[in-house]
């Protein structure tokens, strides 16, 4: 099979949607299809690794003072706190990254997008929605991993993700991953969708 030739598009694309929504899958099924293509934005934490976990594949790992060293210097193109830790997207990774031609892919929360939306960041905007409520609390029952308490603070948060991504010029793209291949195939058809020249 012939090589896919990369998006004619390379601004970083920010996927963002509820937790148990499955962008997960659709994320790793992208990677998996275009192993040269795309780049994953390793994100900054001041959380300490767990096991297995490696500085700059999974996280890079730094004190809360260099983070809040960065944070001031505008370093961040997003950053939250969860917790005691902070988190945060760095330009720089970015810069890097689309430097050696690839297309960064950001999995990130409603606040990062928020924050990302009001800096006028150039990336592009996909929410992937659940076909209902009802169903992404299947889901997330299905996984057998949450607590009750977790799983009702998740449904809470998911109701106000879903509510933001109907304001207008919010997301370039809502995909409602009601079935994984056509939901797979719609995010591939936006991201590989040639640029308007006009």
């Amino acid at each position: 099979m012939a090589p896919v030739p990369p998006p004619s598009n390379k601004r970083p694309l920010v996927i963002s949607g509820p937790s148990g929504v499955g962008k997960g899958t659709l994320i790793k099924k992208l990677f998996n299809d275009h192993p040269d293509t795309f780049a994953f934005s390793v994100s900054h934490t001041t959380r300490l690794p767990r096991d297995g976990e490696r500085d700059g594949v999974d996280y890079h790992y730094v004190s809360k003072e260099a983070f809040a060293d960065l944070k001031a210097k505008n370093g961040f193109v997003e950053s939250a706190q969860f917790g005691s830790n902070f988190y945060g997207t760095s330009k720089a990774t970015i810069e890097e990254q689309t430097a050696k031609g690839k297309v960064v892919v950001l999995d990130i929360e409603m606040e990062g997008v928020k924050q990302m939306r009001a800096s006028g960041f150039p990336a592009r905007f996909v929410f992937i929605a659940p076909p209902s409520e009802k169903e992404l609390e299947r889901r997330l029952r299905g996984r057998n991993t949450d607590k009750e308490e977790d799983i009702l603070k998740r449904l809470a948060q998911a109701k106000n993700e879903l509510e933001y991504s109907n304001t207008p010029g919010v997301h370039d793209k809502i995909i409602v991953n009601r079935d994984l291949e056509v939901a797979y195939n719609e995010l591939k058809d936006f991201v590989y969708a040639p640029v308007d020249q006009s």
